[in-house]
């Protein structure tokens, strides 16, 4: 008996075999992982979004539940525009966005609860230009959408599975019985295990997940609406986080330049509106009537800011006496003289010459009395030579100072030079700027260059020209001095320019609404607030010229 059917088990898992290959094939008919991908490797934020560009204005587009939020910029400058009329035509008709108090745009959008793609047509009217911008936004099924549309499609996947191997199975059965001539039981037996092949790829799919699936490739997914660095190096922006960031863009334009030499400096007072206070004798410092002026007070030309009492030796203070006593003495008696004088001038006793001699001569000795006297009890007043500030000078009473020692630097603020150190000629006719190490820019005029060389340099003075708030004396910076020698690049401010750890610069280009890529530039100076970019980039593209270094630290 087994050896008849032989050749029929043979040809039944013959069949089973050809169908245990077909089913699982035809099982998971009309499921195509390689088509699933999550909306969150779409689209770098948690919200759906979309963006458009034209050659005005730049705009984005996100759905918040049921609201669409809408962010309006400068395509040149990426300032945002609050002043706009903005008409979008939705699904469920045209509709005006209201302005927001944070800058952007609303309009209620029920229409976004559906899923799927959303086509969008903005017309943004602001400050006399009028732009149409369309726009498209993928929204995501909701899951219980996602579950429903899951669950019909691998039901009737599974059913048309189960017929096809079905089908199958029979036929490779009934192909069998008829060649191997065996009975109604063989048949039967061929059919039962076809069946139990079918049933096993049908049961196969049960219990396999697809959300499970989703949540496994979005692992790596960008979410959230904050900044972060995409694995190409790519910097995804919000428009939220670059509205914090206050992230301003400029178009790079190639033009000609002048040349500029660095030159260090410092700053010095103006030699016409400054000037010391000094002691012409040695001695003893005492404070005037309303005290030292301590520094940064102002004064005025001829004030009284100090004096100085000279010290008198034991000899020359005998001395003193001595001429003291020799000088009453001549008083006494030209004083009695001038009174008797006066007694025998009305009877013409004696002329009227004689007495006004003598009165004279009394009012001679009595000056030459009291110049003594005061040289022994007045000091030396301290004057201020000029008008300004107290900008050095921390005298205290009683203080020993020496003949031609400097009390008080006097410096009038608001006229200030620099002096820089070139290592040859110059004489800028275009004027020169300086920067501080703050960063500050300020403009020069051409005072004149030394004939002498300083360590093998030469002194050049330039007077700052405009506001000197915040500078002071001895403060070094950077002078920059334009040449004759022109150069072409593409001028773009310093904040424009960030360095790497590595030291090499770079500059961070803005590919699209909400992405910034790092470029790598090669720089050379311009002028106090710009530098040329001399290769790296192109031109018409544009550059980051505000918040590039809080880009640097997006991660």
């Amino acid at each position: 008996m087994f050896c008849h059917f032989g050749p029929a088990l043979r040809a039944l898992a013959v069949t089973a075999l050809l169908c245990g290959m077909i089913a699982p094939v035809s099982a998971h008919e009309g499921h195509d992982h390689g088509d699933q991908e999550p909306q969150a490797l779409a689209s770098p934020g948690a919200l759906p979004r979309g963006e458009a560009v034209s050659n005005e204005f730049e705009i984005v587009a996100l759905g918040r539940g049921e609201t669409l939020e809408i962010y309006l910029d400068r395509f040149a400058t990426n300032e945002p525009v609050i002043d706009a009329t903005i008409e979008v035509e939705t699904p469920a008709g045209a509709v005006t966005a209201a302005p927001a108090p944070d800058g952007t745009y609303r309009i209620a959008a029920p229409w976004l609860g559906k899923g799927g793609r959303v086509d969008l047509i903005f017309t943004v009217t602001a400050r006399g230009t009028t732009d149409i911008l369309p726009l498209a936004i993928e929204i995501p099924s909701s899951p219980a959408q996602q579950a429903a549309q899951n669950n019909a499609v691998g039901g009737a996947g599974a059913w048309r599975a189960i017929l096809l191997v079905a089908g199958g199975a029979l036929a490779g059965a009934l192909i069998a019985a008829i060649t191997m001539r065996v009975g109604r039981r063989g048949i039967a037996l061929v059919a039962m295990f076809a069946l139990l092949v079918v049933a096993r790829p049908a049961g196969a799919h049960e219990g396999h997940n697809h959300e499970q699936d989703k949540a496994e490739l979005a692992i790596g997914a960008v979410s959230g609406e904050r900044a972060q660095r995409l694995p190409d190096g790519t910097v995804f922006t919000p428009k939220s986080v670059q509205r914090i960031f206050a992230l301003r863009t400029l178009v790079t334009e190639r033009a000609g330049h002048r040349k500029v030499t660095e030159l260090p400096g410092r700053i010095i007072p103006d030699p016409n509106a400054s000037g010391y206070v000094q002691s012409a004798v040695g001695g003893r410092l005492s404070a005037p009537p309303g005290g030292f002026p301590r520094l940064g007070t102002r004064v005025k030309a001829g004030d009284i800011v100090g004096h100085v009492t000279p010290p008198i030796q034991a000899i020359d203070m005998s001395d003193m006496r001595q001429r003291q006593g020799e000088l009453d003495q001549q008083i006494s008696i030209v004083e009695r003289r001038f009174a008797r004088y006066e007694q025998l001038a009305p009877s013409g006793a004696i002329s009227r010459t004689q007495l006004d001699d003598t009165r004279l001569e009394l009012e001679g000795l009595r000056e030459r009395r009291a110049s003594i006297e005061r040289s022994r009890r007045e000091p030396e007043a301290l004057i201020a030579p000029v008008a300004g500030v107290v900008a050095e000078g921390t005298p205290v009473a009683g203080q020993i100072v020496q003949p031609s020692s400097v009390v008080f630097n006097i410096i009038d603020p608001a006229r200030l030079w620099v002096e820089a150190l070139s290592f040859e000629s110059v004489e800028p006719t275009v004027g020169a700027r300086a920067r501080t190490s703050q960063g500050r820019s300020f403009d020069l005029a051409y005072q004149g260059a030394g004939f002498a060389d300083r360590s093998q340099s030469v002194p050049v003075h330039f007077s700052v020209t405009g506001d000197t708030a915040g500078l002071r004396a001895g403060q070094f910076l950077t002078v920059l001095v334009a040449t004759d020698e022109a150069k072409e690049g593409l001028a773009v401010p310093r904040t424009s320019i960030v360095r790497g750890s590595n030291g090499q610069d770079f500059v961070y280009e803005h590919v699209a609404p909400e992405r910034f890529v790092a470029r790598s530039v090669r720089i050379e100076p311009l002028d106090g607030d710009r530098v040329l970019i001399v290769s790296g980039i192109d031109p018409g593209k544009r550059i980051v010229s505000q918040g590039a270094d809080l880009l640097d630290h997006v991660r």
